[in-house]
This record gives structure tokens, sequence and C-alpha cells, in this order.
């Protein structure tokens, strides 16, 4: 198993014939397999980015950033969160993808209801578990995503 450390991010300076750095950060890394791995986002493949972005934006509240044409970035590289990346292809999903997002709710059936007006469904698939209840639900072209309340 890879270890998780964080790393500094330094600046090289170089001052009448000297030199210098200084640390203005650090970065959270697992290491391990010889490179350093941060997760940095999330990329959903869709018929159409602009309509499913608009859907993840309302639920989680993320704006649009600067993204190529044809795609949508919810987020920037290097937030607190991991973007979200919508990116087009020529056709819909087929089987079963097996990843998706859990997003945590205070109350499920108000989660429900918002998911179902922005466009989304219901599987009718329902977990109840001791700390808390999962239910499967789809964006509106179908990606699979768990809106998960938990028992405090």
């Amino acid at each position: 198993m890879a270890a998780r450390s964080e790393i500094p991010i330094a600046v090289n300076f170089m001052v009448d014939g000297g030199h210098g750095s200084v640390v203005v950060g650090r970065v959270g890394v697992c290491q391990g397999w010889g490179v350093a791995n941060v997760w940095s986002g999330v990329t959903v493949d869709c018929v159409d980015p602009e309509r499913v972005a608009r859907f993840w934006s309302a639920l989680l509240g993320r704006e649009p950033g600067a993204s190529p044409e044809g795609w949508v970035y919810l987020g920037e590289r290097g937030d607190p969160q991991p973007r979200l990346v919508f990116q087009p292809v020529p056709g819909p999903r087929t089987g079963k993808v097996r990843i998706h997002l859990d997003i945590t709710v205070d109350d499920l059936d108000e989660a429900m209801a918002t998911v179902t007006r922005l466009g989304g469904g219901f599987t009718g698939e329902r977990h109840d578990y001791d700390e808390g209840a999962v239910v499967v639900m789809t964006d509106p072209e179908g990606h699979e995503f768990c809106l998960v309340e938990y028992r405090d």
C-alpha cells in the first residue's frame, strides 16, 4: 500500500548572486508507485455536456469554470473538492458504470425531490443500513449516483 504524505511547494529565487527558496504551501500526495498521485477530478462522458453539467452544478452548488469548447468544467484544478469534467462523446452510455459518486445529504426525501426536479430520476433502489440510508439516483443522461443520509 502506498503511503500518504505532504510535499512542500517551494519558490526558488536568486538575489544579489545568492539563492534560496521559500515554502509557499503543501500538497497531499500518495507515494509508493514511483510517482506522486493527487486526485484532481472526475470526468463524466456525456452526449450533452451542457445539460448534464447544469444538473450537477445546481445539485452541488458548483459554478462552471473555463472549459474547452464542447466541454464543461465545474470547479478549477486545485480546488478543495475535485473538479467535475463533462466531456462530449458520440453516443449514450451502455451497460452499468462500475464507479459512481456518493452525495451526503441532510434530508433524503428532500434531496430525492431536488434530483427529480432538476431532471434526474430514482432507480427504485434503496438500502438501509445501521449507519444510514442510501438511494440510487440518476442524472439526466442516466449516470447513477447515490444520495446518502447518515444517522448521527
